[in-house]
């Protein structure tokens, strides 16, 4: 109809969509909005006649219910993605079939809407795939994961179909092997790129404040509420949310993000509103997620919206031969331009090492290792690993030798502290946990030994 519409008035419609219903208001409704936003649409009520109008032209947009009377949706999704697979696809589902929403994205659909169609989520959704890039860009995002082992290759193939869609991504893999990387060159290299990208630590936030860091609160919402505040959805609107290490959110938290999820609205604390929001979240832990949902640790609905696509991120130890290019970048990116090399033996000593703590390990030992050289190289000696290189663990302090008690026992503490932030990520909290001591008494330690 509105393309009807703009023929006669003698415009050229920005970009043509496709609805397919076999509800005519629905199709009137969708075509009334798409009409006022400036765009040209035709209908279909069935897969044939989809098929049949995709035979005759192209469109920068399909709307599929997934209920048809000669077959689903689904049907739609594919046959674009092997007809026209830079056309993004999002369906429409009967309200709470949850199941349904999954299967397409699963499938390839860039989005979905649930019924009843709200106006607001349907133009946002529009507005994002038609911003949709045919092709990844240029830049600094395609330089974010380094290394050119087959498993690299495959990640960053996958992060390009992932681009491309608004799929949630479970990103798994162990600590310190570049999750937070991967979701952010998720959000680079595609339509969102210019809104924010929000990265949330869901261990670091104490339990009593996690509905008013996520979802924002309202002036008076409680005590030491003086005005309003935006959380972490709101920040990330239009954008991307990041939930790193959200296997340790609570229970109760969990009930409220799938809600979020699934309503895309939410509702500050002290507010009797709910309010849009257009994110895409992309989770990751090192935790074993299905284990937890086993545990019962984790709602078993909420894993199942959370990890619609999983990509995994190796391990350092299973792309050995990555490991010189990252060793050149952490020295650039430590020094400069002047950075010094490592000998052959060093280098051969780092590729056999197992490195448990993966690349953030890996800039910790070079550190390290640049402190205690004495030449212009850095020799194997100066990494301290075992030079067998089959344990993978690091070699036993020096003797105290020449040193004063101080400097011996505050060397022995750092070690420990800097160990310890390794392996929780940097969060002080679990660090303060992991240590025995109190988050109060670490922050003092790490004032006193200069520590960042």
């Amino acid at each position: 109809m509105s393309a009807a519409r703009n023929e006669r008035s003698g415009r050229q419609p920005l970009s043509r969509v496709l609805i397919v219903d076999d509800e005519a208001d629905i199709r009137e409704l969708i075509d009334l909005t798409l009409s006022r936003m400036g765009l040209a649409a035709e209908s279909a009520g069935s897969v044939a006649e989809a098929r049949a109008a995709l035979a005759a032209g192209h469109f920068d947009l399909c709307l599929t219910d997934m209920r048809l009377p000669d077959g689903d949706g689904l049907e739609i999704v594919r046959h674009i993605l092997e007809c026209s697979p830079r056309t993004p696809v999002a369906v429409i589902t009967a309200f709470g079939s949850a199941e349904n929403a999954v299967a397409a994205l699963k499938a390839g659909a860039f989005d979905y809407l649930a019924k009843p169609v709200g106006l607001d989520q349907l133009r946002a959704l529009v507005k994002s795939a038609l911003r949709l890039p045919g092709e990844a860009p240029v830049g600094e995002a395609e330089v974010l994961l380094l290394g050119h082992s087959p498993a690299m290759q495959q990640v960053r193939e996958t992060i390009g179909k992932l681009a491309r869609s608004q799929a949630p991504v479970y990103v798994s893999g162990e600590s310190g092997s570049g999750k937070e990387l991967a979701a952010r060159q998720i959000h680079a290299l595609g339509m969102r790129s210019a809104a924010a990208f929000v990265p949330v630590n869901c261990g670091a936030i104490p339990e009593n404040l996690m509905e008013s860091e996520f979802f924002g609160y309202r002036k008076g919402a409680f005590t030491g509420a003086d005005s309003d505040r935006e959380g972490f959805f709101q920040a990330a609107d239009g954008g991307t949310l990041f939930l790193d290490e959200v296997a340790d959110l609570p229970l109760a938290m969990q009930v409220k993000l799938l809600r979020a999820i699934q309503e895309k609205k939410v509702r500050k604390v002290g507010s009797v509103v709910e309010e849009p929001v257009d994110v895409r979240i992309i989770c990751a832990t090192h935790k074993n997620l299905r284990e937890c949902v086993d545990k019962g640790l984790f709602r078993q609905d909420l894993y199942y919206r959370l990890n619609v696509i999983e990509l995994h991120m190796p391990s350092l130890r299973e792309r050995p031969e990555d490991i010189p290019e990252l060793v050149a970048m952490l020295l650039r990116r430590q020094l400069g331009e002047g950075a010094p090399a490592l000998c052959q033996e060093a280098l051969a000593l780092l590729q056999r090492y197992s490195f448990p703590g993966n690349v953030r390990e890996l800039e910790n030992i070079l550190e390290r290792a640049v402190a205690l050289a004495s030449g212009e190289r850095i020799e194997a000696g100066d990494l301290r690993l075992d030079p067998a290189g089959e344990a993978g663990e690091l070699l036993p302090p020096p003797e105290r030798g020449s040193e004063t008690l101080d400097a011996y026992l505050n060397r022995l503490e750092r070690e420990a502290i800097m160990e310890a932030l390794l392996h929780c990520e940097g969060n002080r909290t679990a660090a303060a946990r992991a240590l025995g001591v109190s988050f109060r008494s670490l922050r003092y330690r790490l004032e006193r030994l200069g520590i960042e």
